[in-house]
């Protein structure tokens, strides 16, 4: 039997040990593995890695729990830390400095975050890091220096992510780098690398040409895990391997087009083409005096894998349209324009007899937008191309609450307006003319203003959801309809079908013919929460509209 001294002895002794044993932290585990104590939280809500981890742990495997990054300073006191894991942990971002203190560091992986990109440089404090795993992340570029600091890598994977361009110094440099670090040491083999590479979106094209030609010469230090590496783009590389494509070199683009002088008729149809040929594919560019005001579309399509066509589509050309068109073409090895001269000639047509427009007016063009909310009203603003530069604007704004049009003059030169203390629940129509004239259809702008809540907030948020959105048809918020009015329409069914819950319906915008001579076209209104046709008339909307114009 064991004497009293000798037995509580052994319970100091018990105590002692225990009390020296790291705590773990809740809902973690805790275990003593052959190379050391391992600490493992999976499916916890952390938030952050810990800060007060013991500096005795020798593996740290933090895996699905949301860890959104990793900052500089957590692992100060892990000096002795040789492994971790942060695997589907939603990583989206690594400080430069977050390894700094792990000099002790030999396999970390990050399989399944969120990462973009890397900063390889922070693995200059990881001098012994032989594992690197980053499959199944977000990561698009890989620098050409990235490895400059891993020299003892055996394992690399990084597939699954978005590489597209990768160049081939990135592998061939690493033996080089080793050789540098082992300097003075000739005995030293160099190490292999196990690399990883595939289920990437690989972009062939001629920027790949010195990867493709790597993989295919590919020998020690570096093997391929999977060395059927595969194309996903461009379109006519698809599914094609490493193996079976052959890349041209990288090319400026040359660009030429079949007309540089082009001449049409007012009304007529016309398309400006340019041919662009380098690798990679360039990138094509319209630029035109009033691509501000006249937006046009543009076709682009492939002839062959190094040529690539665009066309400029003009419906119904206008005396405005005449003027230089710019072509431009660029890649990543450089830029090429070619210009293209557009003459338009007026229309030999003679006026009707009983014409209320002057030829100066009947041929000007004009476009009246919607482009800022006040606080009170609406900022308009116009661009205008008439014969005579020193033309006068006249504007025409009307409402449903007010018996007569409102007439306002502006002078040369001035091409904005501001209309205040819009009221609530009201159509506006305010039309733009040259001169004296009578508003022309085609350049009005007519919208309805939703109901007053009450309040300057309640005013705003007004005027910003059904002026500037119906006016210039950006978008349509949750609980408005726009219609742009193209073609003859009935009020009475545009009512009943977009405005069923309203109480009084929106008279019903003129609609705007055809004119060869004027493309803007678009008469835009809204119907909002609150206003509706409930007793509306239509015909009488009808009435009240032609006694307004």
């Amino acid at each position: 039997m064991a004497s009293v001294p000798h037995y509580f002895l052994l319970v100091l002794v018990f105590l002692d040990s225990h009390v020296a044993q790291p705590s773990c932290l809740p809902g973690c585990a805790c275990s003593e593995e052959s190379f050391g104590r391992t600490l493992k939280c999976v499916s916890i809500s952390l938030g952050e890695i810990p800060r007060n981890l013991s500096e005795e742990f020798k593996q740290v495997r933090i895996e699905n729990s949301p860890v959104f990054e990793l900052p500089r300073g957590f692992f100060i006191n892990m000096h002795t830390l040789e492994y971790l894991w942060l695997n589907f942990d939603n990583v989206t971002v690594i400080h430069p400095g977050a390894l700094e203190h792990l000099s002790e560091l030999k396999e970390l992986r990050l399989e399944g975050n969120k990462l973009r990109s890397v900063p390889w440089t922070a693995f200059r404090a990881t001098p012994l890091l032989r594992i690197l795993d980053l499959k199944h992340n977000r990561i698009d570029a890989l620098p050409e220096l990235a490895l400059q600091f891993l020299v003892n890598l055996t394992y690399l994977d990084l597939s699954s992510n978005r590489l597209t361009v990768v160049s081939k110094n990135v592998f061939l440099n690493w033996p080089a780098y080793q050789k540098h670090r082992q300097s003075g040491h000739e005995a030293e083999m160099l190490s292999s690398m196990v690399l990883a590479l595939h289920d990437n979106p690989w972009l062939c094209d001629c920027r790949l040409r010195g990867l493709v030609q790597f993989i295919k010469s590919i020998s020690l230090p570096v093997i391929l895990v999977n060395p059927y590496l595969m194309c996903r783009g461009p379109l006519f590389k698809a599914g094609q391997l490493f193996h079976e494509t052959e890349l041209s070199v990288c090319t400026k683009p040359q660009i030429s087009t079949p007309s540089a002088n082009v001449s049409v008729q007012v009304g007529q149809n016309v398309t400006l083409r340019c041919l662009a040929q380098a690798s990679p594919s360039p990138t094509i560019a319209w630029t035109y005096p009033l691509s501000t005001w006249r937006e046009f579309d543009v076709l682009t399509s492939f002839t062959a894998e190094d040529a690539t066509l665009s066309e400029l589509v003009i419906p119904a050309a206008h005396l405005v349209d005449r003027g230089n068109y710019t072509c431009m073409a660029s890649n990543p090895i450089g830029m090429s324009t070619v210009v293209i001269s557009l003459r338009v000639q007026p229309a030999q047509a003679l006026l009707a007899p009983r014409s209320v427009f002057s030829p100066s007016e009947s041929s000007a063009y004009v476009d009246l937008r919607v482009v800022k909310q006040t606080v009170h009203g609406i900022l308009l603003e116009w661009f205008a191309a008439a014969d005579t530069p020193e033309t006068w604007f006249t504007l025409y704004i009307a409402s449903d609450e007010a018996f007569r049009k409102k007439v306002v003059h502006v002078g040369p030169g001035i091409n904005t307006y501001t209309v205040d203390d819009l009221l609530p629940g009201t159509k506006y129509e305010i039309c733009l003319s040259l001169g004296g004239q009578p508003p022309r259809q085609g350049r009005c702008v007519v919208f309805v203003t939703g109901r007053d809540d009450g309040g300057l907030e309640g005013r705003e948020r007004l005027l910003h959801t059904t002026v500037i959105l119906c006016a210039v048809l950006l978008a349509v918020p949750v609980g408005a309809y726009a219609w742009a009015a193209q073609a003859p329409c009935s009020c009475r069914g545009w009512g009943q079908r977009w405005c069923l819950h309203r109480r009084k319906a929106p008279r019903c915008p003129q609609a705007v013919p055809e004119h060869r001579d004027d493309p803007y076209r678009d008469h835009t209104a809204v119907c909002e929460d609150g206003l509706g046709p409930g007793g509306a008339d239509p015909e009488g909307d009808e009435q009240r509209a032609g006694e307004g114009d």
